[in-house]
């Protein structure tokens, strides 16, 4: 009996965290696929995870997510504030530079991929290897690590959202 309530009271108070992960460089149409993807996970009661800069992917997800009442937690590479956007709610300075991605991943339940780079791309793998659900938004299918793991591919935030409401859905079931 108590092992039963220690395990509800563990799995109530644990909320599902959403790692975006993508470039500090973004055109308009990635930056309003990460702003409506941070919109729809605030919506959802979902914590936002990224890399916390003031830049691209990871400022356009923060400010999505802030403005529809969300909570952000950026992993930073520095060990200052110099560069932290001003939509993350928690940010934390690691000095790790792209170690940190690590951090990323190990602490997402779900890792969503937009547009970006080999970092991005190492994020990706990383996030297979740990047996995270990766879904790339935005990005053509195929493209990357189609041969790799449980990928899924979104064309849309929404799509994107979707997914990860039947994973937990399924996940809820076992």
């Amino acid at each position: 009996m108590k092992d039963t309530i220690l395990k509800q009271m563990q799995s109530e108070s644990k909320q599902t965290i959403i790692g975006v992960m993508g470039s500090g460089e973004s055109d308009i149409n990635q930056y309003r696929l990460a702003y409506d993807l941070g919109k729809l996970i605030a919506k959802e009661g979902w914590i936002l995870l990224n890399g916390g800069r003031n830049c691209g992917v990871m400022d356009a997800s923060a400010k999505g997510a802030k403005e529809n009442g969300g909570l952000t937690i950026g992993i930073l590479p520095d060990t200052h504030t110099d560069h932290v956007s001003p939509w993350i709610d928690i940010p934390i300075l690691t000095g790790m530079g792209i170690a940190r991605n690590a951090i990323n991943v190990l602490s997402s339940n779900y890792v969503v991929a937009c547009s970006g780079g080999t970092g991005t791309i190492s994020e990706v793998a990383m996030a297979l290897k740990m047996n995270r659900k990766v879904i790339m938004l935005g990005w053509p299918a195929g493209k990357f690590f189609f041969q790799f793991g449980e990928v899924h591919y979104s064309d849309t935030p929404e799509q994107a959202i979707e997914y990860i409401r039947q994973c937990i859905q399924f996940n809820n079931r076992i």
